[in-house]
């Protein structure tokens, strides 16, 4: 497993960090850019944990695991002979994305369908989900934007288009299951 008895090591000092089968790569590169914005979504995910109780904590408790899981797969490039590396890589799966489509079902039973788009805010749940939204959706484009460049999981990229989609309803949710939700109004301030 992970041990982390040193945290700064050096070995970035000069722009370049290790990926996770061992390549040198810059900083600045688009899988670590993807990974990085990865980790940011788990960031903010923390944040919405601070006004989460119940399902919706466990269900951002899952999440952020999750986002371990799919930090270690972007972090480590789809070789054609996976099964050859010294360890198996960790892979995001289909059942993940299968889970969070699930959570998004059960979520979305209760809820009244939308008659128009919802401004982010409400409770400071809700706001903090809208935030995981948003930056949820930077990853994705950044990982598709990867994936167009080199070979990337595609189940991590499912992955991350069910996420935001998991992160608006759970908004909903947290809104007093929608009965709060701040709608636009086209053209109100004209």
């Amino acid at each position: 497993m992970v041990v982390l008895n040193k945290i700064y090591t050096k070995t970035g000092d000069a722009g370049e960090t290790a990926l996770g089968n061992g390549a040198r790569v810059a900083k600045h590169s688009q899988r670590v850019t993807a990974y990085g914005t990865v980790d940011e979504v788990n960031a903010t995910v923390g944040l919405a944990r601070l006004h989460a109780t119940g399902e919706i904590d466990a269900g951002l408790g899952r999440i952020q695991n999750d986002l371990f899981d799919l930090g270690a797969d972007l972090c480590r490039p789809e070789m054609e002979r996976d099964s050859e590396a010294e360890y198996a890589p960790l892979r995001v799966t289909a059942a993940q994305v299968a889970r969070l489509e699930g959570e998004i079902d059960a979520m979305n039973a209760d809820l009244a369908p939308l008659r128009s788009f919802i401004l982010p805010g409400g409770t400071p749940l809700a706001a903090h989900l809208h935030l995981c939204r948003t930056v949820s959706r930077r990853a994705e484009r950044l990982t598709v934007e990867l994936s167009s460049l080199e070979g990337v999981n595609t189940d991590a990229l499912l992955y991350l288009n069910r996420l935001s989609d998991w992160f608006f309803v759970a908004g909903r949710v947290a809104n007093d299951n929608g009965a709060d939700d701040i709608l636009w109004v086209p053209g109100a301030n004209r």
